[in-house]
């Protein structure tokens, strides 16, 4: 088999090659990646545009559909061709452990105390505090659920129902639906039994069931009247009735709410644009605009102190919103998710 170099043809010519590979990766443009649909359209107007035009540079945006395994690889495979990528909590805390992420530069945005302590890490920003929650089309159900017990209650609400594909979500759900108080949710989770317990109630209505995986298919089953319920995230839910007068409602009781982050995948030839633009998008008079369009909170202290009080009233973070809502367990999900994601895999197979 030939050597290296003499395929190559000579040790320098391999080095140029490297360093004209790594040029050709520096001058590629800045990409940030979010989550899609009427979300990454309001992004795209309040945040991409404007820091495009600010630094006469273009910024090219993708959509992705999460999994902490997806930017692991591009970080383990060489220079990775994502920048700035919004990603959720457990994404959030697997990937600085595992070292995947560029450290925040907290300086360019003010400092830690102009945020949330929820939205503040070693490796990621807060970008928005969201909810997944029930919700139904009044257009198509004119008696209103109220619990995730109404949600599993076939005979009273006959037809198909949906909730994002694995066990995060569908397993604190099936306890609420089987009586587990919010509050007590997590623990009945830890306790013998409780994961047991939870797909059980699973398999009450497996057979009605369709399974999501990314933020826009929720709203296209109840939009269809493929399902008279699903889980859905909440800004979604009032982006489309803004943007389609569409009528569907959310059951704020029971809605589990967390908080997305913006990280620097480790490796990013463009990672001091991608701060740069983070703290842009992190600036309360930019951040401040999102609820006009989608109705997530804010991170940001000022910002959210900012959005007039009518908007407000529809955000996760609103003091009534809140009531009867709880914070997913991080923890918990990061000791359990990948044993619990073969079983749910295994149980839907069956």
């Amino acid at each position: 088999m030939a050597s290296f170099k003499q395929v190559i043809g000579s040790a320098g010519l391999a080095a140029g090659l490297v360093l004209s590979a790594l040029g050709a990766a520096s001058a590629r443009d800045l990409t940030v990646v979010s989550w899609g649909g009427n979300y990454q359209d309001a992004q795209r107007k309040i945040y991409f545009k404007p820091f495009a035009e600010k630094t006469g540079k273009p910024v090219l945006d993708e959509s992705w559909d999460g999994g902490v395994g997806v930017v692991q690889a591009k970080v383990k495979a060489g220079v990775p061709n994502w920048d700035a990528v919004q990603v959720e909590a457990d994404e959030l805390a697997i990937g600085c452990a595992d070292g995947i992420y560029e450290k925040i530069d907290w300086a360019k945005l003010g400092g830690k105390d102009k945020f949330l302590d929820s939205a503040v890490s070693d490796c990621g920003v807060g970008a928005i505090v969201w909810s997944t929650m029930l919700s139904y089309d009044s257009d198509k159900l004119k008696t209103a659920p109220t619990s995730w017990a109404d949600f599993w209650d076939t005979k009273k609400f006959p037809g198909k129902r949906a909730l994002r594909r694995g066990p995060k979500y569908a397993l604190e759900f099936a306890l609420m639906a089987d009586g587990v108080a919010a509050k007590d949710v997590y623990a009945t989770l830890r306790a013998a039994g409780g994961i047991d317990r939870a797909f059980k109630k699973l398999d009450e209505i497996k057979g009605d069931m369709i399974w999501w995986e990314s933020g826009a298919q929720p709203l296209q089953l109840l939009k269809s009247g493929q399902v008279v319920m699903t889980s859905a995230y909440n800004g979604r839910i009032t982006g489309i009735n803004k943007t389609e007068g569409t009528k569907f409602k959310t059951v704020w009781p029971g809605s589990i709410y967390a908080v997305d982050s913006w990280v620097i995948l480790k490796g990013s030839p463009n990672k001091d644009a991608a701060m740069d633009f983070i703290a842009f998008a992190s600036l309360p008079e930019n951040q401040s605009k999102l609820p006009q369009d989608i109705a997530y909170g804010l991170p940001n202290k000022a910002a959210a102190a900012a959005v007039p009080a009518d908007l407000a009233a529809d955000l996760p973070t609103s003091p009534a919103n809140l009531s009867g809502a709880i914070s997913i367990d991080i923890d918990f999900w990061n000791d359990n998710i990948e044993d619990l994601t073969k079983r749910f895999n295994a149980w839907l197979g069956k």
